[in-house]
């Protein structure tokens, strides 16, 4: 903004300089060449008394060659029998057409200008005084006052460039600023507000972009207190669950039972202290695809033994590392196993696997990221339903779960594909941005 400013500012001073200077300059070119003239006519006019009383041609001469002395403009007398005085020079058509006339006047050469004055001699004869004006002294100090008019033309562009880049930068820095100020908000600080300053406009823009970023923050404190409220709420249902476990007898069943409500009372208060957060300090974090797929398959586990469902975890030896946080990872994984458990019979097998830097979709430009790739031994996906959109559900769910893996790949740069497995069941293959 500011370099578009200082170059219509030039622009239009340089119109304005060329608008004004150049018809200046073709002045002082006719003013130089009509003072040349002028006083070339004056130089002729001293002639006109002498040789109008002066009978002898010699002392007529002598006079003639006085002004010709150290004078650029040559002087030169046509007489009427085909000699002349002074300056040697070639009469023109105009010599004669001024003594046929008897009149005066000047008229350009191929070199210059020249001077015509008729004189009547004593001896009744007509004479032609002539003065050559040469271009060199009829331009003479034209140059130099176009360099004056040029170098006064330079430096008022400059002057009209300085002061506009002053200006442009006094109305830029609080555009500016209402860019930092936006580019943090959509950061996750939502404390950043913008100070108004610059034109109007811009202060109104600035005050209207701090309502708006007080709004949001209005916004969001309500609904992260909602979902605290609400997510306080399940403390009483775990604590009665908490009471049944403790009346079952010791054994493994109880403590399977004690270990999953553990786990929801681990994930309920995860929740309350994320919505309490004011903002998301752990954006640009980093998590390991493999850590939390390992994690989370030995959480479900024991699930998919007592429902009698064979499955396979294949992981690679190295990290996978993912740019988003390990609770959401963790989500994102539950989320995709959940689903096969949800919406699949008892005893379908299902199978995960993770690939470390596997190349992505040509529309992706071959992206190279950790995949994340499930799929299940049911019936499929259901048919002519956009399972990845958020509400909606095949199978009398929520509708979250896929959406909230699309999210999370996403947030990363990655993308999720759905698709059949070779035994006709589900297949959700999650590509991830590469890691930070």
């Amino acid at each position: 903004m500011r370099r578009q400013l200082t170059l219509a500012a030039v622009a239009l001073t340089s119109m304005v300089v060329l608008a004004v200077l150049v018809p200046f300059a073709a002045l002082v070119r006719t003013l130089a060449e009509d003072r040349a003239v002028s006083n070339a006519e004056k130089r002729a006019e001293t002639l006109v008394p002498v040789l109008a009383t002066q009978r002898e041609k010699s002392e007529a001469a002598a006079v003639v060659d006085s002004l010709n002395a150290n004078r650029d403009n040559a002087v030169t007398v046509f007489l009427e029998d085909g000699s002349h005085l002074g300056a040697d020079a070639v009469p023109g058509p105009g010599v004669e057409l001024a003594r046929r006339r008897a009149t005066s006047f000047s008229t350009p050469t191929e070199n210059g200008h020249e001077v015509l004055i008729p004189v009547r001699l004593p001896d009744n004869s007509v004479a032609v005084v002539r003065v050559f004006v040469p271009d060199a002294t009829l331009h003479d100090g034209v140059v130099a006052s176009w360099a004056v008019l040029a170098g006064l033309g330079v430096g008022l562009v400059l002057v009209a460039a300085f002061v506009a880049d002053r200006l442009a930068r006094l109305l830029s820095a609080p555009v500016l600023d209402l860019a930092a100020t936006a580019e943090a908000l959509s950061s996750g600080h939502l404390d950043a507000r913008v100070s108004p300053a610059g034109p109007r406009e811009v202060v109104e823009v600035g005050q209207t972009l701090n309502r708006l970023a007080d709004r949001i923050g209005e916004l969001v404190t309500a609904e992260r207190e909602a979902i605290a409220d609400l997510s306080h709420r399940l403390r009483t249902p775990i604590t009665a669950l908490r009471l049944d476990i403790d009346g079952l007898p010791p054994g493994p069943e109880r403590e399977r039972l004690e270990r999953d409500a553990d786990n929801l009372a681990r994930a309920v208060d995860r929740l309350i202290a994320e919505a309490r957060r004011p903002v998301r300090t752990e954006l640009g974090s980093t998590a390991d695809l493999a850590a939390a797929v390992r994690d989370r398959t030995e959480f479900w586990a024991p699930l998919a033994e007592e429902q009698g469902r064979p499955f396979t975890v294949t992981l690679p030896d190295a990290a996978c590392p993912v740019a988003v946080l390990r609770d959401d990872l963790a989500a994102a994984v539950d989320a995709l196993i959940g689903n096969v458990f949800a919406h699949t019979d008892e005893g379908t097998g299902y199978r995960v696997r993770v690939a470390l830097d596997e190349v992505g979709p040509a529309d992706r430009g071959g992206h190279a990221g950790p995949v994340l790739e499930i799929e299940d031994d049911g019936r499929g996906l259901p048919a002519g339903t956009d399972v990845l959109a958020r509400g909606t559900s095949g199978g009398g769910s929520t509708g979250l779960g896929l959406d909230i893996v699309r999210r999370t790949a996403e947030s990363t740069g990655g993308s999720v594909v759905v698709g059949h497995s070779p035994s006709g069941g589900a297949r959700i293959t999650v590509r991830f941005g590469p890691g930070r």
